[in-house]
């Protein structure tokens, strides 16, 4: 009877385990997919010359979103005139420069507030902040509530930013 037994749990593991292979040789290729969410470098460029070729001749800035998962996206981001100070209260953003060169000023006090949105405040200047010279493949972090300032070096200034929600 332990026979019986022990054979016919080893006969239920050897028929699961093969129905669990199976079943993952079907799966297989879907895990080998692209993840939501991803862009490859030549997209990056193709999206790039996308908003290049759309942009007025006139347009300081264009955004864009490259990738998604949920609320938050990545965005490529084209400077091509400074902006106003800005300040996102409930946000803290995150970029990477992937080509241009331009400057940064962050921290301090920015002068004449004022709300466009509930996610961002401008205004016409910052006093006291900090300087900082961006190139490629500098990263950059403004926490939440920090005023901060993009100048354009050159012809423009282009970022990969994320902005990430509830951060401070």
């Amino acid at each position: 009877m332990a026979r019986a037994l022990t054979i016919g749990a080893t006969s239920l593991l050897l028929a699961a385990s093969s129905g669990i292979a199976a079943a993952s040789a079907q799966t297989g290729p879907a895990q080998t997919a692209e993840p939501p969410g991803f862009a490859s470098g030549a997209d990056v460029q193709a999206q790039l010359r996308q908003m290049l070729a759309a942009m007025k001749s006139d347009q300081g800035f264009m955004w864009r979103p490259l990738v998604r998962d949920g609320a938050t996206v990545a965005a490529i981001e084209i400077w091509k005139k400074p902006g106003r100070p800005a300040v996102h209260p409930a946000e803290a953003e995150y970029a990477i420069v992937l080509e241009g060169a331009g400057t940064l000023v962050s921290g301090g006090t920015m002068a004449d507030s004022k709300a466009s949105n509930a996610n961002l405040v401008e205004g016409s200047r910052i006093e006291g902040g900090t300087t900082r010279l961006l190139g490629p493949g500098d990263v950059i972090l403004i926490p939440a509530g920090v005023p901060h300032w993009f100048g354009i070096t050159g012809d423009r200034l282009v970022l990969l930013g994320i902005k990430l929600p509830g951060a401070k």
